[in-house]
């Protein structure tokens, strides 16, 4: 039984999905990193005042931590209804959800007004965030990576995760400037909330390019498929989160692993240096903001050129120089902060984030490369998010904590260092995937069973 046929997207219309997907993850990432940023900067003395600033900062980046908690449950929803139910719906609504938790934000009432309610409220807004976050990273992914074809697929798949550094840019852009223009006192009075409020104007713009995009075209060929093979059998096919453990377990815990360095670097790089920079090397929060923001565009411009050698070399390459590079540069990392001078600040977390992006970039084809259609959105989610309740969410909590109790950052380097091994055996263990074609995936000669799996001879993964 032969799948429908699918062709390749035009040019202009491919370039439309990638920027549909590029927008909302943008919003998404700005709306997640916006709320990190402020977790350093101000959230310690708005809703943790009567603690000790270095408790405060723990307690602020505990409500930041528990955004992460939630993207596993985010992850395990959206791909379960995004294999049933197509990829753009729930990007939708990924997108409004994390756009009105962070409006809310915006409007919260602070500790000196509503006392002990106010962090209550603001950590079951940040769990909305983490919730939404868990969703929309596979189905942003997913659905370029469906479109393209298989010879540039690491190129055009590494666009939907340029939202990272764009939405890091922004918000930091954001803060900076408001920390620029405004006196310290109005920036925590009020000042703090404009770039949150700012999301409701994002998340409109974001709507209207994304519901502008067409449906995945494998996705609905995988579905008119699944939907032959029901009617023939008479039953109906398992739940995608069932299928996933069932047959790509292995996946799943090489994708977790792949995740450690990637995602520990990166809020070492960029939340925790916040901290670090403006506490053990006693530089200015503008100086820090400036160096992650001038950072971020260099990150940004590097991950196409990543996904693109990915394409190339393949991903398993391009990702091992990402995981050797940060375990290599945490040490001047750390030694180029503690000089006090911007430019070996900037220079530090350039480099950082330059080897962050060989991770990032090749990761969204990577991970799709390595599921079948009609469980890809359930494995590439669950694979990455919930790596990230062990990586990203604690991560800039262990490196503050580590900070108190050791006050130098040799124990925060080997952090890093142990992270980046984990992420060296992953991807050793992990199949080279990049001539998969998606399309032929679920072919007459490989046709899935009711399960959803390919069968053993001819499972691509």
């Amino acid at each position: 039984m032969a799948a429908p046929a699918t062709s390749p997207p035009a040019p202009s219309n491919l370039r439309r999905i990638v920027a549909a997907s590029l927008v909302g993850t943008t919003i998404e990432w700005y709306d997640f990193f916006l709320y990190g940023s402020a977790a350093a900067l101000v959230f310690n003395k708005l809703f943790f005042p009567e603690s000790d600033p270095l408790v405060g900062t723990l307690l602020s980046f505990l409500t930041y931590a528990v955004g992460f908690a939630a993207r596993p449950l985010g992850a395990l929803v959206f791909g379960h209804y995004g294999d049933r139910l197509g990829r753009k719906k729930l990007l939708v609504l990924s997108l409004l959800m994390m756009g009105g938790a962070t409006f809310a934000i915006g409007l919260l009432p602070t500790h000196a007004t509503v006392g002990a309610a106010a962090p209550v409220l603001l950590t079951v807004l940040r769990l909305v965030q983490g919730f939404a976050l868990g969703g929309e990273w596979g189905g942003a992914v997913l659905l370029v990576s469906e479109h393209g074809d298989a010879e540039r697929r690491g190129f055009w798949a590494s666009w939907p995760q340029t939202g990272a550094p764009a939405g890091q840019l922004l918000a930091t852009g954001v803060l900076s400037a408001l920390t620029a223009l405004m006196s310290e006192s109005a920036f925590g009075a009020w000042g703090w909330r404009i770039p949150f409020l700012l999301s409701g104007v994002l998340v409109i713009i974001g709507l209207w390019i994304r519901l502008s995009v067409d449906e995945s075209p494998v996705f609905k060929a995988a579905m008119a498929q699944a939907e032959e093979r029901r009617s023939a059998a008479g039953t109906a096919e398992k739940m995608p989160l069932v299928a996933v453990l069932r047959h790509h377990w292995r996946d799943v815990l090489i994708a977790m692993g792949a995740r450690m360095a990637e995602n520990i670097s990166y809020y070492v790089i960029t939340a925790f240096v916040l901290v670090y920079a403006t506490t053990a090397a006693d530089l200015s929060k503008q100086t820090a903001l400036n160096a992650v923001l001038i950072a971020s565009a260099v990150h940004f411009a590097v991950i196409p050129m990543w996904g693109a050698l990915s394409d190339r070399v393949g991903r398993k390459p391009v990702y091992l120089v990402g995981a050797v590079g940060v375990g290599l540069w945490t040490f001047p990392f750390f030694a180029l902060i503690d000089t006090r001078n911007f430019g070996s600040l900037l220079l530090a977390v350039t480099v950082g984030l330059f080897f962050h992006g060989a991770m990032y970039a090749p990761q969204a084809a990577f991970f799709s490369e390595m599921f079948a259609t009609r469980m890809r959105y359930s494995g590439a989610s669950i694979g990455a998010q919930f790596s990230s309740v062990a990586a990203g969410a604690p991560a800039p909590l262990i490196a503050t904590a580590l900070l108190a109790d050791f006050d130098s950052s040799v124990p925060i380097s080997l952090y890093v260092i142990a992270a980046a091994l984990i992420t060296v055996l992953a991807i050793g263990c992990a199949k080279e995937t990049r001539h998969r074609d998606l399309t032929d995936i679920e072919s007459a000669s490989a046709a899935p069973d009711a399960s959803g799996a390919l069968p053993a001879d001819a499972r691509t993964v």
